[in-house]
């Protein structure tokens, strides 16, 4: 895995209704869809829009919030120094349908960062 891959930051949007907020942005801005993941009954839980050379990620939640997903090569071992340092970890470490194998936690502020091996 390249040093890049282990700086890439990424916007991470949570919302009620994903696939309206997909194609709001698409109608008001130009994003552009590249990679929307549906569940079983077709609604959209992760999404991927790029804008220029700009990646923002999306999921399903039940109210929206904002993110930051960090896209690192050992989410194991960054999990793991995360813990020892008594960080809030309100979603354990797993493997996840979309491809990463992420886990996140909350700042001292209440911010969520998300932490795996996404690969746009």
């Amino acid at each position: 895995m390249t040093s890049e891959i282990r700086r890439t930051f990424y916007p991470l949007i949570r919302s009620a209704d994903p696939a309206e907020t997909l194609a709001w942005l698409e109608k008001a801005f130009g994003f552009e869809p590249v990679d929307v993941h549906k569940d079983d009954k077709g609604t959209v839980v992760h999404a991927e829009m790029r804008y220029d050379t700009g990646l923002i990620m999306f999921g399903a939640a039940s109210t929206a919030t904002a993110a930051v997903y960090v896209a690192i090569d050992d989410p194991d071992a960054h999990h793991d120094r995360a813990k020892a340092a008594g960080a809030e970890i309100f979603r354990e470490l797993a493997d996840q349908d979309y491809g990463s194998r992420d886990y996140a936690a909350r700042d001292p502020d209440g911010n969520e960062w998300y932490f795996g091996t996404y690969r746009p």
